[in-house]
C-alpha cells in the first residue's frame, strides 16, 4: 500500500528544470555573470571606496547613462551594491550616492560548479 502511495507522489513532481530557467534564478551564476560583464564590473569596482552617482559613473567610465542605470539595477538587485546617501542638486534634484558591498571577490571554477568568495567592503 505504502508503495502506490511514493509511486503516486512521484508522478507529481515537477518536470526537469531547464538551463536557462536554472541560470534565471541561480545568484551564484548571475553574480559570475555580472562579474565577467567589463561594464558591471568597472562600475561596482568604481564606488568600493567613495559613492558615485550614476552620472559620475556615466562620466568617468564613458558608459551610456541608461547602461549605467541598467547596471546599477541588475547590480542592486543582487545586493552587490546599495544607496549609501542621496545627493542633492543645485536645482533641487534627488540623485542616489551608490557604493559598493563588496572589496573583492576571488572566483574558483571546479566541478560540479564554480565557487564565488566575496569579501565585504
Amino acid at each position: 500500500m505504502e508503495f502506490k502511495y511514493l509511486a503516486k507522489q512521484r508522478c507529481k513532481l515537477p518536470k526537469k528544470i531547464s538551463l536557462p530557467q536554472l541560470k534565471k534564478y541561480d545568484v551564484t551564476q548571475k553574480v559570475l555573470e555580472s562579474l565577467a560583464d567589463t561594464e558591471s564590473r568597472a562600475i561596482l569596482f568604481s564606488i568600493i571606496k567613495v559613492g558615485k552617482t550614476a552620472m559620475e559613473i556615466s562620466i568617468k567610465h564613458r558608459i551610456p547613462l541608461s547602461s549605467v542605470y541598467k547596471k546599477l539595477g541588475e547590480l542592486e538587485d543582487l545586493t552587490l551594491i546599495f544607496v549609501d546617501k542621496w545627493k542633492l542638486s543645485d536645482k533641487g534634484r534627488k540623485f542616489k550616492v551608490y557604493k559598493s558591498r563588496i572589496s573583492q571577490a576571488d572566483v574558483t571554477i571546479k566541478k560540479p560548479e564554480p565557487k564565488i568568495n566575496l569579501y565585504p567592503n
